[in-house]
């Protein structure tokens, strides 16, 4: 019997564990393993995500823009609607799907592409700090916490942006290159998750291709006129754009949480050497232009 999304995302934060002890461990073969593992459960929990929706019937139409029309099934992707799903799962199906920090109008977009409906920003303005306060008082307690990303100079809350607790502390670091490889990153999840839709047989949403070609107008070579972005095209040129920045912002990134790691405690690792309060985690800024 498959698992279920809990039980897959259970898998996810044990295996981020794992790879961050092993990390700390300098254990790469351990590393190695535990990344690997956790990308085959990512990949099962998206499968898992797209078996809840309701199996299309009608064939796609093209719309006035030229996206193929997502089928009244595809639109619904989840069954479980906003309104009863707490919007921090929401963020936290988003920024899975992203797979890097974010901030709350990308995230937003990202739960209408993907998962039906949009999120209203407005109630991200406290998400942050809620979860801090949670963790304060029970750490760990859940199987993961919508936290902050951290600035690579002071380690405090990078203001608007928000990450996942379970994420590897080096992929929740902001540097100088962050922005714009965390942009990249984002271009090549949201490229990928679109064909792994398309692969079941259903349509993408109107929402998925809106999104999807706003990232390609901001990589060079991902996208020309005035059409529908193709997908493989944005894995293509973001691929090419992330490997000429990869070695600095690894360098970066890694030089960062070894200190924070030294320097900060486990609550402010996930959010920062600031304390509860100050301003930090979800104004609506967003990056790059999406």
């Amino acid at each position: 019997m498959p698992e279920s999304l809990e039980a897959l995302e259970q898998r996810m934060a044990d295996l981020r564990a794992a790879l961050r002890e092993a990390t700390r461990a300098g254990d790469k073969g351990a590393a190695l393993k535990a990344r690997r593992e956790l990308r085959a459960v990512e990949q099962q929990w998206n499968d898992a995500l797209d078996a809840e929706a309701d199996t299309a019937t009608a064939e796609p139409a093209e719309n006035a823009t030229g996206y193929p029309s997502a089928a009244p099934a595809a639109t619904a992707r989840t069954a479980r609607t906003s309104a009863v799903i707490p919007v921090r799962e929401q963020v936290h199906q988003s920024l899975t799907v992203l797979g890097a920090c974010a901030a709350p109008k990308l995230i937003s977009a990202a739960h209408e592409a993907f998962f039906a409906d949009a999120i209203v920003t407005t109630r991200l303005a406290s998400l942050r700090r809620d979860e801090e306060r949670s963790f304060a008082t029970q750490a760990y307690a859940r199987p993961y916490y919508i936290c902050a990303a951290l600035t690579h100079d002071r380690l405090a809350p990078a203001r608007g942006l928000l990450a996942v607790s379970t994420w590897p502390l080096e992929q929740r670091i902001v540097g100088p290159l962050g922005p714009r490889t965390d942009f990249l990153t984002q271009a090549i999840r949201v490229a990928e998750q679109i064909q792994r839709i398309q692969a079941t047989g259903e349509q993408p949403s109107d929402a998925a291709w809106r999104l999807l070609r706003r990232f390609a107008q901001n990589v060079p070579g991902a996208h020309e006129g005035f059409g529908a972005a193709d997908p493989q095209r944005v894995i293509r040129a973001a691929t090419a754009e992330a490997e000429v920045h990869a070695a600095d912002d690894t360098d970066q990134r890694r030089t960062a949480a070894q200190r924070a790691r030294k320097q900060l405690t486990d609550t402010q690792q996930l959010f920062g050497a600031s304390s509860l309060g100050l301003a930090g985690a979800a104004d609506g800024t967003g990056t790059d232009g999406v």
